[in-house]
């Protein structure tokens, strides 16, 4: 028996083909769902009689891809992870039973993160893909790459790496996987700029309070002296004028 492997991406639509047999010469067609970690499913159409049973068919995503009498072909709607599994379909004519079995693989683009470590150092991460990515930099560092797999089947990767050449300001991370390859630019500066940019406005406008402070006290202590020194001035004019 032949088994055709075949990668869906999840959310997208999958379509499973029966040998190309002419349905008119079709008795019965059948299709056997055998997911990976859940109870198989059995759908059969019998030809003459254009009946259609299901046996512990409980997923309504995977359906005809038409009607049965005008296509024996299945489709998923929006493949996920729990699709996956072996799907054979059996078509038995007057000259014999054709098979065809498709082990169907689901395909998860993992998220991609990033963030700046300490001392001159990046952090990279495929997070929960299938199969697992792959990381790469540009230009390469002391890197450690680390792999955590998932109950379902995804795994995530994460690249560390550090960078001791002071020239090196911009690294790349490159993420390959089935579902697509991405690249991500991180600046190793910034941490550096964003500790200087958060810490100097800060010191002034520390220094601005107290300077403004400071003129208020200052405003405050000669509006005083002023008030006391033109208050004994008019004492001293009002003593003269009585003497």
């Amino acid at each position: 028996m032949t088994v055709n492997t075949t990668s869906v991406q999840m959310g997208t639509k999958a379509l499973l083909f029966c040998p190309s047999i002419p349905l008119t010469k079709a008795i019965l067609i059948t299709w056997i769902i055998i997911p990976r970690g859940q109870p198989s499913c059995v759908i059969a159409y019998k030809v003459d009689t254009r009946d259609i049973n299901e046996t512990s068919c409980s997923n309504r995503s995977i359906t005809w891809a038409s009607t049965p009498d005008l296509s024996p072909d299945l489709q998923i709607s929006a493949v996920s992870l729990q699709h996956e599994g072996q799907y054979s379909c059996d078509l038995v004519t007057p000259e014999g039973n054709f098979e065809k079995v498709y082990d169907l693989q689901v395909l998860v683009p993992p998220e991609v993160t990033n963030f700046l470590g300490k001392n001159r150092t990046a952090v990279c991460e495929a997070i929960a893909g299938k199969p697992a990515a792959q990381i790469s930099w540009t230009p390469d560092g002391d890197c450690v790459t680390e792999n955590e797999s998932h109950s379902n089947g995804t795994v995530t990767v994460r690249s560390t790496c550090h960078w001791e050449q002071n020239n090196v300001s911009t690294v790349s991370c490159w993420v390959y996987h089935s579902t697509g390859n991405k690249t991500v630019v991180i600046e190793l500066n910034q941490a550096v700029f964003k500790g200087t940019s958060s810490t100097l406005p800060s010191l002034l406008i520390i220094l601005y309070m107290k300077m403004a402070l400071l003129g208020i006290i200052l405003l405050i202590v000669g509006f005083a002296f002023f008030q006391k020194r033109n208050h004994t001035r008019i004492r001293v004019s009002r003593f003269l004028e009585v003497h």
